[in-house]
């Protein structure tokens, strides 16, 4: 998935497998970007954040080229711009921002909720590139702001044995695009049945952000926990936090929606 080919300076092509309702998924667009902009960066810097603005919906019958732009390199941080390209244009516009290690002080003031162990729940993912293990909404005992609230067990199902740090927080990201939708869905329409139609409803990802605070493994069990924070002008705003299984914060995402119905 992120074994990009090099054609030419900071010039990446990247392929992905078609998103079950058509194009291309735009967590691999977001993911794969990520992976071409750390390529042109020192081992000592990781990623701290990725911003990315979806353009165009992707084609999963062509390849995707991925342009990196050395916006800044400091002795602290360095600055990336990403442009993900296809023949009809630009797909995708991202920025990533790389942080050499530093000591600090800690403070986790989110708390992970208690809910039951993935290996009791079911498979429900639609990729067989990660395990999606729905929590019942009736299990959640920690409140949060906003609504249409989800938590979902998530983890790649990808061999990453031996891989980099690097590796993780790209599949994170990757997995990061499956639950945004959802939450912002859930808000607008709280007391949809299951099987209810969508045919009248029109969504796109407008925008996804990705902050990473401490190392992770993306081949383990994390718990992305997302709520919709505004709705308004077709646009949902999904929030969320992502823990490990034993309740440390690993990873904040945000991203906004455009949500169009037929009426």
């Amino acid at each position: 998935m992120f074994e990009l080919v090099a054609h030419g300076p900071d010039t990446y092509v990247g392929t992905g497998p078609q998103y079950p309702w058509g194009g291309l998924y735009g967590g691999q667009i977001v993911a794969q970007a990520l992976r071409a902009a750390t390529l042109s960066v020192e081992p000592a810097f990781a990623p701290h954040s990725i911003r990315a603005y979806f353009i165009r919906r992707g084609d999963h019958n062509e390849p995707v080229r991925y342009e990196v732009d050395r916006i800044r390199n400091g002795r602290s941080f360095v600055t990336r711009r990403v442009v993900a390209r296809q023949a009809v244009g630009a797909i995708l516009n991202a920025e990533c921002s790389f942080q050499r290690p530093e000591e600090s002080p800690a403070v986790q003031t989110v708390t992970m909720p208690v809910v039951p162990a993935p290996d009791g729940l079911p498979n429900v993912s639609s990729s067989v590139h990660f395990e999606r293990r729905e929590v019942p909404a009736g299990a959640l005992d920690v409140a949060r702001d906003g609504a249409g609230r989800a938590a979902v067990w998530f983890r790649a199902t990808a061999d990453l044995a031996g891989a980099s740090q690097v590796l993780h927080e790209c599949w994170l990201a990757y997995i990061s695009d499956d639950l945004p939708t959802e939450v912002v869905f859930n808000a607008l329409w709280p007391d949809r049945l299951p099987g209810d139609s969508w045919d009248a409803v029109m969504s796109v990802s407008l925008d996804h952000t990705v902050w990473f605070h401490r190392p992770l493994r993306a081949d383990e069990w994390h718990l992305y926990d997302m709520s919709c924070h505004f709705v308004g002008g077709s646009r949902g705003l999904a929030f969320g936090h992502v823990f490990t299984a034993a309740g440390e914060h690993v990873a904040s995402l945000a991203q906004e929606v455009l949500v169009r119905t037929g009426s």
